[in-house]
């Protein structure tokens, strides 16, 4: 099949996420390598958001590659209850890498799996039943998942299940209060956040579940003292904490987790994306010593047909080596850097740039009306003029791949980008914001 046949047998055929049908145009990529793809008409893209911020080592590995062939080889699956060498080496090196306090692994497919087996831990340890999670977060589109989601993509699964609690995130830069520093931020949202916990009954909160970073909702990084707080209040009230690291793990902040930068240990942490970087699907549920000597004596109420499948399980242990081995940190730390640089010469160039926020390799661009007002570019949970698409198609004239959510524009390219790739890019982003500047302010 060629470009355009592929194109139009998707169109007939298949359902596309998050679309509606007859706007969709998808590309038909031919091959792929590095940060880049390319169409049938040899067109080259560059992927600046590591396609869904999960292929953070680019296209084309091919330590990962030759894993997954290596294992097709041996054999390409055993159920869960067998011993697979991969599935015993991927969760040795996954708690290898976890603060002192973590004991087992519990491995799901993808991300909104990893997170609702999250909360049925949390709650069979616990005994208790209510699960606080963030407005602006994403979990997930699953029935469970979906209901930890606080953005508007839990809407459709609305009446939800009962217990899920939300709760408002750190967002300095959209609350109506000018805060003296970082610390009296986080010691509002904190005070609120333990009000909440008391008026909803301590004894009935199992978890409180955070993006430890918050990702497609546009990178809201916690203030000072805000993350340290939170694992406070839940040994307070006996609750746990679990991060959400499905998109901010796996080197994309800088760290290998983003949870390090805070200096807190988790009581359980979810992941996917990264630790296969989309080669194969693959997630987990990461749980305290202490909960994983609960299920030892108690049934774990928790089965899939391929939790921890070889041929996944094959490529992690294949990224996770590729990780450490190249030393992706590094250069993540390096080019992370030049990133900030860029993005904050953008906000002072551009009058359509209300706010830019970046750590690692993982960056938004938000958009505003009025820099003074901070009226977002387009309203929350809606865009009746499509003007978040017009910039996602300007971006894509110029073969700059990202997706945009609520007013933010994502950069999240692929770890092994470099200073040299990034500001070339970064230039395409710079020529479509002059275009917001002077053309779509007043048509927003």
């Amino acid at each position: 099949m060629k470009g355009e046949e592929i194109k139009s047998t998707l169109m007939e055929y298949n359902l596309q996420s998050w679309s509606k049908q007859k706007s969709i145009n998808p590309i038909s990529v031919e091959k792929a390598e590095g940060i880049y793809f390319w169409d049938y008409d040899g067109n080259r893209y560059s992927d600046m958001s590591s396609q869904l911020v999960n292929m953070n080592l680019g296209f084309g590995n091919p330590a990962i590659s030759q894993a997954i062939k290596n294992q097709v080889d041996q054999y390409c699956f055993v159920g869960p209850s067998y011993g697979a060498a991969s599935r015993a080496i991927l969760a040795k090196k996954i708690i290898g890498l976890m603060p002192d306090n973590m004991g087992k692994v519990f491995f799901t497919n993808a991300g909104a799996e990893s997170n609702e087996n999250a909360v049925k831990i949390a709650r069979m340890f616990t005994g208790k039943h209510k699960i606080f999670s963030r407005y602006r977060s994403y979990h997930g589109s699953s029935f469970g998942a979906g209901n930890l989601t606080g953005e508007p993509r839990r809407y459709t699964l609305e009446p939800g299940v009962p217990g899920f609690v939300k709760f408002f995130d750190p967002y300095v830069y959209r609350e109506g209060i000018e805060f003296e520093s970082e610390e009296s931020a986080s010691s509002y949202y904190l005070k609120k956040l333990e009000e909440q916990i008391q008026y909803e009954g301590p004894d009935s909160v199992a978890a409180i579940v955070m993006e430890t970073i918050t990702g497609s909702n546009g990178i809201l990084i916690p203030p000072k003292g805000y993350m340290p707080g939170v694992r406070a209040l839940c040994d307070k009230y006996g609750i746990l904490m679990i991060c959400d690291e499905v998109m901010t793990g796996w080197c994309r902040t800088g760290k290998m987790f983003a949870f390090e930068h805070f200096d807190v240990k988790p009581d359980i942490v979810t992941f996917a994306k990264g630790v296969t970087c989309g080669y194969v699907p693959l997630g987990g549920v990461v749980v305290s010593k202490d909960i994983a000597a609960y299920f030892d004596d108690n049934l774990l109420s928790c089965g899939l047909t391929y939790s921890g499948h070889p041929l996944s399980c094959a490529a992690g242990v294949a990224c996770v080596n590729y990780y450490e081995e190249a030393d992706i940190l590094s250069n993540v730390n390096k080019v992370g850097q030049v990133l900030g640089e860029v993005l904050e010469k953008m906000k002072q160039n551009h009058k359509s740039v209300g706010d830019v926020r970046y750590i690692g390799l993982f960056s938004a661009v938000e958009l505003v009306k009025d820099k003074e007002t901070k009226e977002p570019l387009v309203p929350y949970g809606r865009d009746p003029k499509g003007i978040m698409g017009k910039i996602t198609g300007l971006l894509k004239e110029r073969k700059f791949m990202t997706y945009t959510h609520e007013n933010m524009v994502l950069v999240a390219p692929p770890l092994i980008i470099t200073e040299e790739q990034l500001r070339e890019e970064l230039k395409k982003l710079d020529e479509v914001l002059t275009i917001v500047d002077q053309e779509l302010l007043t048509y927003a």
